[in-house]
């Protein structure tokens, strides 16, 4: 995971946090976070970066939607990333 933009990790826990969602819920919770819009510009290419990392698979709801889940890997990315903040971050 040290080789992604905050952005790339943004995206993933967005992923872990819903069931199966699609491009457009993906952008409106970042857009939530961010306070600004996100373009499908920036949206669409990290996704398909993280999908080609293997972190992400990407599934077909219709002919129009996609979905989005964590791999195995990605979900371990994630557990790796956290236990790593947890070592510096102490909010307790």
């Amino acid at each position: 995971m040290y080789d992604l933009t905050g952005f790339q990790r943004d995206l993933m826990y967005v992923i872990a946090g819903q069931e199966e969602p699609h491009g457009l819920a993906i952008k409106e919770e970042l857009e939530d976070y961010y306070e600004k819009e996100i373009h499908h510009g920036r949206l669409y290419p990290n996704l398909d970066t993280l999908v080609e990392k293997g972190l992400v698979e990407k599934g077909q709801r219709d002919k129009r939607t996609n979905f989005y889940t964590l791999t195995r890997r990605g979900r371990r990315e994630i557990e790796a990333r956290r236990e790593w903040e947890g070592r510096y971050v102490d909010l307790e």
